[in-house]
Order: structure tokens, then sequence, then C-alpha cells
């Protein structure tokens, strides 16, 4: 492929995760799922189950979002090397999980608008055909979730104290696979909470369990939702690295001979890949590779840009690190 001809003066754009494993088994989730939509949209139908019915087009959102998934691997693959793109298109997975994010929000804002309409307007529901199918439904999503963890690399949405830190390259995150397997999560979650209503509702008496199992349901959907929107949302605005990784970064440079950085950007380009452009002021001028060198433990820097700027000690310089009175 083009990036493996490239020189070792040019830089290779390629900040999307490889996952084929994730893709695939996303693939095989989706046809679980929709096969699972139109039996439960089928059987509600049929039953005059209200309950089935608004399983069936919740899981129609879910089917929605693992197109999303599997178009935001695909389209980051084919415009990998697309000029088009300055960075790469490695935030393009991030935008399918902050996309799926904002799907699991509308998912648990209908579950919660649904459920307090039936708190207010109790239906009747055919209790045995009703738990067949959401029995169907969690094995399923049980199913879905086994196949998407494998791919997932453990990777839950929660911080592992890494996702800040240039230094560590090992732990690659993948949030379209992320939101993917949330919404796997979300769906076994209500099919659980709905089989656990309808089971009490069937031999206890508890028609108001139902309603109230969707409020917590929408509850959980929505702060997994928030999880996500709070990962993604900073990488598609370029935030910057926290404070201390930042530091290392000056640390290294100014800790050779007088260097002092007088700017610095550094911010995600993908999941798990860092850009960084360095402005450096120092009266003893090395080339560029000197100073990249000195990052070289910095892992995920996939793409630096260094400016050097010759100054007369005679001079104060700017600085964003150490306190210098020479040049």
């Amino acid at each position: 492929m083009h990036h493996e001809h490239l020189a070792d003066w040019q830089h290779d754009h390629r900040f999307s995760p490889v996952n084929e494993q994730g893709e695939k088994r996303t693939l095989y989730v989706l046809i679980l799922t929709a096969v699972t939509m139109i039996v439960e949209i089928t059987a509600g139908s049929i039953y005059g189950s209200m309950a089935l019915l608004a399983d069936g087009w919740h899981m129609a959102t879910h089917v929605a979002a693992f197109f999303i998934t599997i178009f935001a691997y695909r389209y980051a693959r084919k415009h990998a090397d697309d000029p088009a793109y300055t960075f790469g298109t490695g935030k393009v997975n991030v935008l399918g999980g902050f996309a799926s994010a904002i799907a699991l929000a509308v998912v648990a804002l209908v579950m919660l608008i649904e459920s307090l309409e039936r708190i207010v307007h109790p239906q009747d529901i055919r209790f045995n055909e009703a738990i067949a199918v959401a029995v169907l439904g969690l094995l399923v999503n049980v199913i879905s979730a086994l196949l998407l963890r494998d791919g997932h690399s453990h990777d839950h949405g929660h911080d592992h104290g890494h996702d800040d830190d240039p230094h560590h390259g090992t732990h690659l995150h993948d949030h379209n696979l992320t939101a993917a397997y949330f919404h796997v999560l979300a769906d076994a979650l209500t099919s659980l909470l709905a089989i656990v209503a309808l089971v009490s509702g069937k031999f206890l008496g508890w028609h108001w369990l139902d309603p109230v199992m969707g409020i917590v349901g929408a509850a959980i959907i929505t702060r997994w939702s928030y999880g996500l929107l709070k990962q993604t949302g900073p990488i598609l605005l370029d935030a910057s690295i926290d404070k201390g990784g930042r530091q290392a970064i000056v640390d290294a440079i100014e800790n050779d001979a007088d260097n002092r950085i007088s700017d610095i950007h550094v911010w995600k380009v993908g999941a798990s890949h860092y850009a960084a452009i360095i402005a450096i002021v120092t009266s003893t001028p090395r080339s560029a590779e000197h100073y990249k060198a000195l990052l070289r433990n910095f892992d995920r820097l996939s793409h630096v840009t260094v400016e050097i700027n010759t100054c007369s000690s005679s001079k104060h310089a700017p600085t964003i690190g150490h306190q210098h009175t020479g040049c």
C-alpha cells in the first residue's frame, strides 16, 4: 500500500484503528439484531403487545447505529490515504462513536417518555408471549455482546488513565466498536428489565414495574451515552492533552542544552494517536531530527512538526516550561 513505501522524511497519516475483526463481528451483530427486530415487531403486532413493539422499534435504532459503525470502518479505510483529509481519517471512527452516542441518548429519551406514558395509561400485556420473545431478545443480545467483546479489547468506554498520556502507545481505543458494544449492552439491559417486569406482572400483579424498569433502563443508557460523548467530543474538537502530558513533552525538550519551547500544540488526530507542533528557541540549533529524537519515548506522538528559532544569548526568549534568564 501507499504508506508502506514512504521515505524516511515523509509522514504517514494512517491514524485509524485497524480492526477487521471488530468490523466483521459488528456485521454479524447487525444481522442478528435486524432479525430479532423483525421478530419482535411482528410478534408485538400479532399479540397486541405494546411492550414488544416498543422493544422492536428500540432495536431498530440500534440497527441504524450498527450501520453507522460499519460505514465508519469502511469509509476510514477507503479514504485513509486521501490528501483531502489533512491528518488522515483517524477521527472517522471517533465520529462514528459520537453519532452512536447521540443515538443512545435518543433511545433513552424515547424509553423515558414511553415509560411515563404507561404509568399514566397502563396497557394490557399478553405476558406469556411477551416473556417468550423478550427471552429470545436477551439471548440474541448476549450472543452479540460475546461477539463484540473480544474485538472490543476490553475497552468499555472507561478512562484507563493512559488516554491523555502520549507515552503509552499499546492501549488502543476504538470508540466506534465501544459504541456498538454499548448498543448491545443497552439492548440486553432493556430485554432483562422487560423480563423482570413481565414476570413480576404475571405472577405478582406488579403492572407498575414495567414502566418503572423502563425509566431505570433509560437512566443507565443515558449514563453510557454521556460517557461516550465525554470521550469522543474533545477529540473531535482538537482538545489539548492534559497539563501533565504536555509538561512531560516540554521537559523532554528543555532538559536538552538551552532549548526553550515558545509555542506547543498537542492534540489527538485519532482515537490513540497524537500530533504535535512545537516551536523551539535555542542559541545552539540542531536538526529537526535531533529534537524529534528527544521525544522518542512518547510512543503515541505519531505526527511531530518542529520549528527551530535561533536566538542571541543576550535576549530573553518567552518560554512555556522552565524560567530561563539566558537565551
